[in-house]
């Protein structure tokens, strides 16, 4: 039998891909010239960044001495909005649920939201598009998202809340509004945002009554006047000029500022966006208490740090950088079920794979989760979804505290910036943390180095 030739592979014929124009990069440039439109899509940013991985945590041993995790305490408790609310938020963990509207994700997914933080300790929060009746009961504590669009705004859902959140940007897509394609725009979900069923909606990029930080200022005593001082003001900023913005905000009588980095998802918006607009959630945590400490506000107004947060290291190191909190939304969804290896060939069958599905924008989502589609949203159950993500934040707390107690801590929140070294230079430079080896107080002379040869003419 003739034995059959096969094809030599690229690299067998010396075949070499282009870095500047690899397979990626000329099948997009084929779809645009193909479509005539940009790429939509959700999920977050898909490029390497400088993110928590690149900086270490330091366990205690001669030096420094480790709690004991099973005889010896390590609290994770948090209260959030001590400035002004008379009513602040008393979380039993450090880890919050970020907004995520209904109408991006189905009812039974708002509801597990909602059951799985309930069960944990912790907050959620409504996103765009207003307060469900599912999403409030089961909530114990909600907080209520107040955008550009001012979709599905009801003073009354804002005093059924316990804190209200302004939005001012995404760390997916800071400057850009929100974004829900018209086959999610069902019959409930136009009802709420009062807009015809099947368009497109596209919300604003700013607030329509306010074109500044004075401005922001009068918003904040509106709603503090709407919820008779009681519930906690936070102002969330997509990562961009951190410094700057946070210290605004703090002016203005924010009580809790959210940080949400460009590794932070979205339900949909251009990839360009995704991809090229923002800063990593890693140097953003440093520029935002740093602000806080040039005002003396650090720990008065709590910062929650969002954008990429997935295990309990990545929690401990933020609350080690400074950070009071963090939030997570594309982790929750992950939790609930979404990219589930069971539903691998239904990814296949919509032309991707789990592990590998960003389309949250189409409304076909397998899992029930992302969609507006009742035959699939039945499918997901918000029980058993709330019950997977509770045992996710749990393992969440569980993975910061043994870092804690590791480098000798009775609380998460003693965490430090002592207790950190970076293993990449830039992880260095973004964090004043030093390289591991590398004695501290070198790093702010490399940083003065670099910053004087940049300032030289």
């Amino acid at each position: 039998m003739a034995a059959v030739e096969r094809p030599l592979s690229p690299a067998q014929q010396g075949l070499r891909e282009s870095a500047l124009y690899d397979r990626l990069t000329i099948a997009e440039i084929q779809r645009a010239a193909r479509e005539g439109i940009y790429d939509i899509r959700g999920f977050g940013a898909k490029r390497r960044l400088p993110h928590f991985d690149d900086l270490l945590v330091l366990g205690a041993s001669i030096s420094r001495y480790p709690l004991e995790g099973y005889r010896e305490r390590c609290a994770t408790d948090v209260t959030l909005g001590t400035r002004f609310a008379s009513k602040p938020l008393e979380l039993r963990i450090p880890i919050t649920i970020a907004g995520m509207s209904f109408g991006a994700l189905s009812a039974p997914a708002k509801e597990a939201l909602g059951r799985g933080a309930t069960e944990a300790g912790t907050s959620t929060t409504t996103g765009d598009g207003g307060m469900t009746a599912e999403e409030r009961e089961h909530s114990e504590t909600l907080v209520y998202q107040l955008l550009p669009s001012r979709y599905g705004m009801n003073p009354d859902d804002l005093r059924r809340a316990d804190a209200v959140e302004v939005v001012v940007g995404q760390g997916a897509k800071p400057g850009g509004g929100g974004m829900l394609l018209g086959h999610k725009i069902s019959d409930r979900v136009a009802e709420m945002r009062d807009l015809p069923k099947g368009i497109d909606q596209r919300s604003a990029s700013r607030h329509p009554d306010w074109t500044g930080p004075d401005d922001l200022e009068i918003k904040l005593q509106e709603l503090r006047e709407i919820t008779d001082w009681e519930k906690p003001i936070f102002v969330k900023v997509g990562a961009t000029r951190t410094y700057y913005d946070v210290q605004l905000a703090v002016k203005a009588g924010a009580d809790v500022i959210v940080v949400d980095g460009m590794q932070g998802g979205t339900a949909a918006t251009q990839d360009v966006f995704i991809e090229h607009v923002g800063i990593p959630t890693l140097p953003a945590v440093k520029l935002a208490v740093d602000a806080l400490q040039e005002l003396g506000m650090h720990r008065k107004v709590q910062l929650v740090v969002s954008g990429g947060i997935r295990t309990g290291a990545d929690v401990a190191k933020a609350l080690a950088l400074g950070a009071d909190a963090v939030s997570i939304g594309v982790a929750a969804l992950i939790a609930l079920g979404d990219n589930a290896p069971e539903l691998d060939n239904e990814y296949r069958a919509i032309g991707s794979a789990a592990g590998f599905y960003d389309d949250w924008q189409a409304g076909r989502d397998p899992a029930g989760i992302s969609t507006q589609e009742d035959e699939l949203a039945a499918r997901f159950d918000p029980v058993l979804g709330g019950r997977r993500l509770a045992n996710y934040l749990r393992v969440l707390t569980l993975e910061a505290q043994t870092l804690a107690r590791a480098c000798g801590k009775s609380h998460v929140h003693n965490m430090e910036p002592e207790d950190l070294v970076a293993v990449t230079l830039e992880a260095a430079l973004m964090t004043g943390v030093p390289l591991a080896g590398m004695q501290r107080g070198l790093v702010d002379e490399l940083a003065d180095r670099v910053a004087s040869r940049i300032a030289a003419p």
